[in-house]
């Protein structure tokens, strides 16, 4: 399925809407959503990057990504959330009736949140389908114990919901050596605001660009040095703006 896209730094961000992105995953293929934070270190982290530029569907996700791009450019993205996209996606009836998936889970209170989520909302999902994910070793994300399970499983689906600049590089690896396509979501931890396991985000914070404002206030030692950081992004942009920063 083809869609329209706005290249920036590089990487083509889809520009569409959110039901869009669902009927195009229902085809398979590698899905990120970056953040600003993690679009801040492209120059720096080429594993990072090359996982971007190989993705099948990149979501502009990072409010202040798309602030900035807006602000400063005549064709404008649409931005569409990780959460927007997770709540779209869980309540289409074919996904729904498909709940062929493998959830990679940091936690076993996260997997057990997951799938009690899940299927409180229409699946049909047991403990067999989380997979924990192990400490990766961020300079080469790989785990072929995850890659035989999926082999085995063949799900039509396998939801990514670890820490961002891990979880695209494990996409990627996966992509690379699947005999087959699913549809590998990186949503990180956006699914963790639906079950709980995170401050709730309120449709009109998500909405408005500020869901970041609710993460930072639930946990601000960790969530402002990180947004902080994403502030040497508009250098950047301004810099480069829709040319690759750096060649992999």
């Amino acid at each position: 399925m083809k869609f329209n896209t706005v290249k920036i730094l590089g990487i083509d961000f889809f520009d569409g809407n959110v039901n869009q992105v669902v009927q195009v995953l229902k085809k398979g293929g590698l899905l990120v959503v970056p953040s600003g934070p993690g679009l801040e270190t492209i120059k720096k982290d080429l594993t990072y990057y090359s996982s971007l530029l190989s993705a099948d569907v990149v979501i502009a996700d990072s409010g202040y990504m798309s602030l900035i791009w807006n602000i400063s450019n005549k064709q404008k993205i649409n931005r569409i959330s990780g959460l927007e996209f997770l709540v779209e996606f869980f309540a289409d009836k074919e996904v729904q009736a498909n709940s062929n998936f493998v959830l990679v889970d940091p936690t076993a209170k996260d997997a057990d949140a997951n799938i009690n989520y899940l299927n409180g909302i229409g699946f049909s999902l047991d403990k067999a389908a989380s997979y924990l994910a192990p400490m990766y070793d961020t300079s080469n994300v790989v785990d072929p114990k995850l890659l035989a399970m999926i082999e085995e499983k063949k799900p039509s689906y396998v939801l990514l919901n670890i820490g961002g600049g891990i979880q695209e590089k494990l996409g990627g690896y996966l992509r690379k050596n699947l005999s087959y396509k699913p549809a590998s979501i990186c949503t990180g931890a956006a699914i963790a605001f639906l079950t709980g396991r995170q401050a709730s985000i309120p449709t009109w914070g998500d909405r408005l660009f500020v869901g970041w404002l609710f993460r930072c206030i639930e946990k601000p030692k960790l969530y402002i040095p990180r947004y902080f950081k994403a502030f040497k992004l508009v250098v950047l942009m301004m810099q480069y703006g829709e040319r690759a920063p750096v060649t992999v």
